[in-house]
């Protein structure tokens, strides 16, 4: 074989690599759009209960109601007040993601009557002592990591797709990477790990363990997340859910998560 014949099979080979490689990034960015668009009303408000577990101790039960609105622009709020028992009642958490993929959040301590902002800085902080770190309370934008699929598995009973999602920029989250198994039917995952800078296994693992048709929308009614070095457990539980009550964009304001009688006519 000559040796430019040799050349023209290299070039072809690595052209069909390239494509190839291109096919299976654009086929994994549109699995992770998938998941982030998979519909969920313009506006959702849930009645439920987070739960605290350990080992040797009773599980801590608070009892809690969130609120998500999708404002015009592009932009998400998100809106965590506790309300059971005494010691965190009227805790409360704003999130506001904007079109830009940046989040800004607060929070709000009724023993101290004072709303503050989170910085970028404690993203990777626990929120009120969960498994719950605060960036994993916000929205990601599919824009803002690489994706890849690396094959398919079975979890949860169902044949999941299962995708690599690392950040494109290193700073802009406390995980190095997440691997999603994803439901291909409904584009709900089913499983997520989450790896933290520098190390080769999961510090955490998300389960979905129910979910339920309501209004026409699945509602994840039953998840935990899994700290996987202690075995600590959050357990995320929604016992109430209603869609589109056209919630008022006045209840999504760092004013307004001091002000908890402005939510009473809008819970479950």
């Amino acid at each position: 074989m000559s040796r430019a014949l040799l050349l023209s099979l290299a070039r072809f080979l690595l052209l069909a690599l390239v494509c190839a490689g291109g096919a299976q990034a654009d086929e994994a960015a549109a699995l992770a759009q998938r998941v982030y668009d998979r519909p969920n009303g313009r506006d959702l408000t849930t009645l439920g209960r987070m739960v605290l577990s350990e080992k040797g101790r009773a599980p801590r039960i608070r009892e809690m109601v969130t609120y998500r609105l999708d404002k015009s622009g592009g932009e998400t709020a998100n809106l965590i007040r506790f309300v059971d028992p005494e010691d965190i009642a009227g805790t409360g958490l704003l999130s506001i993601d904007k079109a830009d993929g940046s989040t800004d959040q607060w929070l709000y301590l009724p023993a101290l009557d004072r709303v503050r902002r989170i910085s970028s800085e404690r993203k990777g902080g626990r929120f009120v002592g969960s498994d719950l770190y605060f960036e994993d309370l916000q929205e990601r934008k599919p824009s803002r990591d690489r994706h890849r699929v690396l094959g398919r598995q079975t979890e949860n009973g169902i044949l999941c797709d299962v995708l690599e999602s690392v950040p494109r920029d290193p700073g802009d989250s406390v995980y190095s990477k997440r691997i999603s198994w994803i439901d291909p039917a409904t584009a709900i995952p089913q499983r997520i790990d989450y790896f933290e800078k520098g190390a080769e296994q999961p510090a955490k693992r998300w389960l979905l363990r129910a979910k339920q048709r309501n209004q026409g929308y699945w509602t994840l009614t039953d998840s935990r997340m899994i700290d996987l070095e202690s075995g600590h457990q959050t357990r995320m539980v929604v016992d109430a859910a209603l869609y589109d009550q056209k919630l008022p964009a006045k209840l999504f304001t760092s004013q307004a998560l001091s002000d908890e009688s402005l939510e009473s006519e809008y819970r479950p």
